[in-house]
């Protein structure tokens, strides 16, 4: 876990490092872990919008020879592709999945429960928002599958999604990645991306923490 973090805040090295010592190989590497992010439901911690940001950034640079247009087309399919597994898994065996006596235990049942109320109150939406949302966006395709939502009204709102969200990280990372200003505070520039993006999430469970209580009418003497 040590390792992981300080790969997400230290990302742009690490980048360096894979595409010195990978080559082309890195499209592939890459495809990988955002595909994993949201398709193996339990690696909801594994660099999303950061990692994005950080790729494009590199593509930019005419140094490491990185085309920014096969990045945002297999980031894009690696979104698309990871949340239908995910779909998939929640469809088939959703329930018997999260209650299976391992494969359970990789779960986390508390982030589940948040991802299943945040699909209960915002419906079809929560497909699009939760694409913004790190860890929320790995159980939001198991939650609407769980409730039978239709496949393809997900994959409408999930396309919509991760075509939003590749243009805004990427394309974030490919204009200001490089800006020196950006380029010496790189880490606390990925931080702010994760605080940021983690919001709506934090906000959500404060809300389900501390409900709003209704306003008492007062009563007559």
């Amino acid at each position: 876990m040590g390792y992981l973090i300080d790969f997400v805040l230290h990302i742009d090295s690490h980048l360096v490092n894979i595409v010195n010592t990978f080559g082309g190989w890195t499209y592939i590497i890459l495809f990988a872990i955002i595909f994993i992010e949201t398709g193996a439901v339990i690696l909801p911690f594994l660099p999303g919008d950061s990692l994005l940001f950080a790729a494009a950034a590199l593509a930019a640079n005419p140094a490491y020879g990185l085309n920014i247009w096969l990045f945002s087309g297999l980031f894009l399919l690696a979104a698309v592709a990871g949340d239908s597994l995910n779909f998939y898994l929640g469809s088939k065996a959703g329930a018997a999945l999260s209650n299976h006596s391992w494969f359970g235990r990789l779960i986390n049942k508390d982030k589940l429960a948040q991802s299943e109320a945040f699909f209960r109150k915002h419906g079809p939406l929560a497909i699009f928002l939760g694409r913004f949302m790190p860890i929320i966006r790995t159980f939001v395709p198991f939650t609407a599958a769980g409730s039978k939502f239709p496949y393809g009204r997900f994959l409408t709102y999930n396309v919509s999604a991760a075509i939003t969200w590749v243009f805004i990280c990427s394309g974030g990372g490919y204009f200001f990645g490089n800006i020196p200003f950006v380029k010496e505070h790189f880490s606390a520039v990925v931080l702010g991306i994760i605080i940021i993006s983690l919001i709506p999430a934090i906000v959500g469970w404060l809300r389900g923490r501390h409900p709003a209580t209704p306003n008492r009418v007062p009563e007559d003497d």
